[in-house]
């Protein structure tokens, strides 16, 4: 079983430097954003069960416009995208009230994927979508140091209950909700991360695609 990793992978480059090196960013193009693959993600073994918390949501929750996204915390394309893509769409069109964006947990990759879920989780359960959202950018910026220790510092960082949501990453204590959406995924065709639907059509996760099927919509 792979275990979390508190500290980074490979020093040298700054993160988001290393990161644009190692993936080759010169445009984002579709096959900078091809995506991490499904497969038998073994990391669904926790102690989690019970109700299922609600789609996070930002934007106009009653737009004729829904964007639905499915992701996976350890996935580097996921990554790119929610550092690259997203900040874009966000100022063009979820701030703007313009659509109703979703986010919605497809852990592939491994159990950290499933733990790092169920601590943004435990943030989305304790204030709401929209320090979930920041948490899990949050997330996504620390990506190569993902465990219990980072999981507790960035919810204090947040004045969150650190080792509360410590403690629901390392019991997956939302193993129902992150199981209940990767379901969803799988219902909707999903394959691998990121994935992203404007409406019912799948999109590539570019800020040109995205953008033309809002518009389009």
């Amino acid at each position: 079983m792979n275990q979390d990793r508190d500290s980074p992978a490979s020093p040298g480059l700054p993160r988001i430097d290393r990161r644009r090196a190692l993936l080759g960013i010169g445009g984002l193009t579709a096959s900078t954003l091809a995506g991490c693959l499904g497969g038998a993600s073994s990391g669904s073994n926790g102690s989690g069960g019970g109700d299922t918390l609600p789609t996070p949501v930002q934007g106009d929750p009653e737009a004729s416009t829904t964007v639905t996204v499915f992701e996976d915390f350890a996935c580097p394309h996921c990554q790119t995208y929610v550092l690259d893509v997203l900040p874009t769409i966000a100022s063009q069109y979820i701030d703007l009230g313009k659509i109703r964006y979703e986010h919605y947990d497809f852990p592939v990759v491994n159990d950290i994927s499933w733990r790092a879920a169920s601590a943004a989780r435990a943030v989305q359960q304790r204030t709401g979508a929209k320090q979930f959202f920041k948490y899990a950018t949050a997330l996504y910026e620390n990506q190569s140091s993902l465990g219990s220790k980072t999981y507790a510092s960035l919810a204090k960082e947040m004045d969150l209950d650190g080792s509360a949501v410590r403690k629901a990453a390392e019991n997956q204590t939302h193993e129902s909700t992150v199981s209940a959406n990767k379901q969803t995924g799988k219902d909707r065709g999903v394959e691998g991360t990121p994935t992203v639907f404007v409406g019912d059509t799948t999109v590539e996760p570019t800020v040109e695609a995205i953008s033309s099927a809002i518009e389009s919509a």
